[in-house]
């Protein structure tokens, strides 16, 4: 397995004051502290090539969680590898095996041009000037960016910056890569761009990928398998096909008709084909789809129900 994450569980001890100036000085003498559980005995397994959807609500662990995959915070208890390395140990050569992308967090020099800063991960990692040049054409002509790798950051627009802060994390080429909101902030065109590029790179160099998104359009278009976290522990690890199915046992017929109206039925899925004759028949029909409802709303059946 390319990860293998046991039990793992991450506590934060947090301070607690009682408000006000008395409070401040009763602080000085006694102190309460509780645990935050992050994460709570989290276990999964990733094999290499897997691209993976790893979603949860704010605060629900997943962030914490690939911070301790990629070296970053040390877990409180549990067995975790990423690619045969303890991350925590932080060793050169696991450094080169992965990348961390926030899409909340820049890597690049805000005042230079974005090929300064690649210079400088050339550097870091120490990659050799012909494996440089060949990954840096390849991922520029992968994100279309060729034209604008001189040009300094701050001029450059969000979509951008963002194909930047990629290929940045990519030039030594990870074999594991963890992607945190890769397409939050960016419009619609950005967002397919970003999806393209991920899914791409996924099947051309073979990464192990994990991705974290609140928009499930992420989600749905690249990630076959999904690890539901909630309150620091999975709810559900398996096919997004399935989840599917379970909590979404019908289909959404929509019809509109010549004269304009608009009509929108839930069917079970084994109705569709008699339910759709009868629409036909019923309307007169200018456009007629079928579709799974929202991802959105399965997911949040989840979280308010459990699996």
């Amino acid at each position: 397995m390319t990860i293998s994450v046991k039990n793992l569980k991450k506590y934060y001890r947090v301070y607690q004051k009682e408000p006000g100036l008395w409070g401040s000085v009763k602080s000085l003498f006694v102190r309460k502290h509780y645990n935050t559980k992050a994460v709570d005995g989290v276990s999964f397994e990733i094999k290499e090539g897997e691209l993976v959807g790893f979603i949860g609500p704010n605060g629900a662990g997943k962030t914490t969680t690939l911070k301790v995959l990629s070296g970053l915070l040390y877990p409180t208890s549990g067995q975790v590898r990423v690619g045969g390395f303890e991350p925590f140990k932080r060793q050169s050569d696991f450094q080169k095996k992965f990348s961390l992308v926030l899409g909340q967090k820049n890597q690049l020099w805000w005042d230079l041009p974005a090929m300064e800063s690649f210079i400088l991960n050339k550097a870091i990692y120490e990659i050799p000037d012909k494996n440089f040049k060949g990954i840096l054409d390849k991922l520029s002509d992968m994100l279309a960016v060729g034209d604008i790798l001189k040009v300094q950051v701050r001029k450059l627009s969000l979509g951008q910056r963002m194909k930047m802060e990629l290929i940045a994390a990519l030039l030594h080429s990870p074999k594991v890569l963890f992607l945190d909101e890769p397409t939050i902030g960016l419009d619609v065109v950005a967002q397919k761009n970003m999806r393209d590029f991920i899914k791409e790179y996924n099947e051309e160099f073979k990464a192990t990928i994990i991705l974290t998104s609140h928009d499930m359009a992420d989600v749905k278009e690249l990630a076959k398998r999904v690890i539901i976290i909630d309150q620091g522990k999975i709810l559900y690890d398996g096919l997004l096909e399935k989840i599917v199915n379970k909590f979404a046992p019908f289909k959404v017929i929509k019809v509109k008709e010549y004269s304009g109206n608009y009509v929108e039925i839930q069917v079970g899925k084994n109705e569709v084909a008699e339910k759709t004759r009868e629409l036909l028949h019923k309307f007169k029909v200018a456009d007629l789809t079928i579709e799974d409802p929202p991802i959105e709303d399965i997911i949040r059946q989840i979280f308010q129900r459990g699996v």
